[in-house]
């Protein structure tokens, strides 16, 4: 199999169709486009969890992950508690380097208001690089699932901030040497340090107040993969504007320089959400200081069509992240 998040074919036939055992107290479990389990054990609330791994350079593993892992909480409208650990290093890690990787965890925790609740740490000659695993754990009030399944046809879909911000400081970080051959280093900082807008924790947390119909974090596989995932798990059809997805002028040029698709690229830090009232929402955004913007509409059918410049396309399934191509 290529390298990357499994097709969902894949995923349908070899994972999904194997999962057969259902408890009455889950209420969202494995599924198409859900990045989250919900349990609920009564009193009003339910618990909400996302496991993700990451892989990445240790300098920077705890950036990476623990955001990722929150925001897929964030993103069910759920309010992060905490996260449970789970570290893989290669045989030649230094201690120095785990206590590095703490702090960083830690201070991820610490600006989301979340908890390190506990998790294993290993060392082992099976892996070449660090190995992360986050698994994310909310609450949230039962009353509040039933607003946010209510994405249907003909709603705004509106997206936060900028797509391709970590897959950005990602390549800006590893390789910062072979950037600066064609471009000015300030440039380079600039993108290597859009790290600092990765959690989405605060924008879906204003959704929620303004009555958003439902949300996606936008992660591997990009914007497109993201608005793919929506579309499916609703069951809607989209009509996407490429010209208006927000995106860094550095993310474009660090896209020309290794050939990669900008719309394909891992965007941790970038909410979907699908509202009513778009430009009520972006409104309530820009009073928290989040840049957003609409892109588009849902529709009716199962058509997901993307307009640029006078032409139409079909957006594909989910594909390979663009990192991969670099095995980064």
């Amino acid at each position: 199999m290529r390298p990357g998040k499994i097709s969902e074919n894949v995923l349908k036939r070899s994972v999904l169709k194997n999962i057969k055992s259902h408890r009455d107290d889950v209420v969202c479990g494995a599924a198409i486009g859900e990045d989250c389990a919900i349990l609920s054990f009564g009193e009003g609330y339910e618990t909400v969890l996302s496991t993700t791994p990451v892989m990445a350079l240790a300098e920077r593993i705890g950036v990476y992950a623990v955001p990722m892992a929150l925001n897929n909480v964030a993103a069910a409208g759920a309010e992060p508690v905490g996260v449970m650990l789970s570290l893989m290093l290669p045989e030649e890690t230094e201690e120095s380097m785990l206590q590095c990787i703490m702090r960083q965890a830690e201070e991820a925790c610490r600006v989301s208001g979340a908890q390190i609740l506990g998790g294993h740490t290993e060392i082992t000659p099976a892996i070449f690089t660090p190995v992360m695993t986050v698994t994310g754990v909310g609450k949230r009030e039962a009353a509040r699932a039933g607003s946010l399944r209510g994405i249907e046809a003909e709603q705004d879909i509106v997206v936060s901030k900028w797509i391709g911000l970590e897959g950005t400081a990602r390549l800006a970080s590893a390789y910062r040497e072979r950037l600066c051959t064609r471009y000015p280093l300030r440039m380079v900082e600039e993108a290597a340090s859009y790290d600092r807008y990765l959690s989405v924790i605060p924008e879906a947390a204003t959704a929620v107040k303004s009555g958003v119909c439902g949300m996606h974090d936008v992660s591997r596989g990009g914007i497109f993969g993201a608005l793919w995932e929506l579309a499916q798990r609703a069951g809607v059809g989209l009509k996407i504007d490429l010209r208006r997805i927000p995106v860094k002028q550095e993310t474009i040029e660090i896209c020309e320089f290794f050939e990669l698709n900008p719309y394909e690229l891992l965007s941790g830090g970038c909410l979907l959400m699908v509202t009513e009232n778009g430009q009520a929402l972006t409104d309530a955004l820009a009073q928290e200081k989040i840049p957003a913007a609409v892109i588009g509409r849902t529709t009716d059918g199962n058509d997901r069509v993307i307009y640029h410049d006078g032409e139409m396309r079909y957006l594909d399934r989910a594909k390979m992240d663009q990192m991969y191509a670099l095995k980064l």
